[in-house]
């Protein structure tokens, strides 16, 4: 089964009183490419969430956000700054000596003065912390490979539907082959029979003719392409049907059926091959950007 690189997961979990929630996003991308956005006293685990997150996506541009809150009464403390405390205290009965007035500059209203209160949050169990986080983190990647599935089972069958027409039409050509060099061989003789006169063609060696016509039977020629193509859309199926990254491999797979269109192309000395290759070019060039989102 294949995977689209374009998904969303979300996974929350909470343990007592501290609350873990974890997003990820991921679009296309060659490698695994992670960009991860959490509190600072989870920085000890960049490499853990890295690793786990390589393991399980295996590529995309993957975006990923952590919060993460302790609603207990051991998970914050409040810390008071004395020194700036005093200081602003201080200040506000100069002002109130300096102008008359009564000093109102209550308690409350020292508390809201910039930097007398700080908020920190107190230390974690790393082993604790580190097991729950991880935990929340995968639960968050089973959703975005759900997406992705869903994504890639789609893609999967768009792709074959394609293949299924590039079979077709090579079928055509193959069928359309024999007809260009019997064609040719009929305008060739057709041609000389205008140029001679009667008695010119009593001496005229209708060997030529058929070694002209084997000449561009060989030139044309286009059995050997399309057995490859009919191997590499078997193939093709093969692929779609593995687990795991697929991407990469249809990447090459399609490079190939690219030139052997392409050179069947060139051979073809026929409007309606000609017509046909142009059609299996653009099927080719539209699988090629559909498995650009395959993992």
């Amino acid at each position: 089964m294949a995977y689209s690189m374009t998904g969303f997961g979300r996974g929350e979990k909470v343990f007592d009183t501290r609350k873990y929630s974890i997003e990820l996003k991921s679009v296309n991308s060659r490698f695994c490419d992670i960009s991860i956005r959490m509190p600072r006293i989870f920085n000890y685990l960049d490499g853990d969430i890295r690793r786990v997150i390589t393991d399980r996506l295996l590529r995309g541009k993957i975006d990923v956000f952590i919060n993460y809150e302790d609603q207990g009464e051991a998970g914050q403390t409040v810390t008071v700054n004395t020194g700036l405390a005093k200081e602003y205290s201080r200040a506000a009965k100069e002002i109130a000596d300096l102008t008359g007035r009564e000093d109102d500059f209550g308690v409350a209203r020292l508390a809201t003065m910039q930097d007398v209160l700080s908020v920190t949050q107190n230390e974690l169990d790393e082993e604790t912390a580190s097991k729950e986080l991880l935990e929340t983190l995968n639960l968050a990647i089973d959703g975005m490979l759900q997406m992705r599935k869903r994504e890639g089972d789609n893609l999967v069958v768009s792709i074959l539907g394609k293949v299924d027409a590039l079979e077709v039409i090579r079928g055509e050509v193959v069928a359309r082959s024999p007809e260009v060099v019997e064609a040719y061989k009929q305008k060739l003789a057709a041609r000389i029979n205008d140029i001679l006169t009667s008695d010119q063609r009593e001496f005229y060696d209708d060997n030529r003719l058929a070694a002209e016509v084997a000449i561009f039977a060989d030139k044309c020629a286009i059995d050997e392409e399309m057995a490859r193509l009919s191997s590499h859309f078997s193939q093709a199926r093969k692929i779609l049907a593995e687990d795991g990254s697929v991407g990469k491999k249809m990447d090459f797979l399609v490079q190939e059926i690219n030139r052997e269109v392409n050179t069947t192309g060139s051979k073809a000395n026929d409007i309606e091959i000609t017509s046909r290759v142009l059609s299996m070019k653009n099927l080719v060039e539209e699988i090629r950007e559909q498995i650009q989102n395959l993992v």
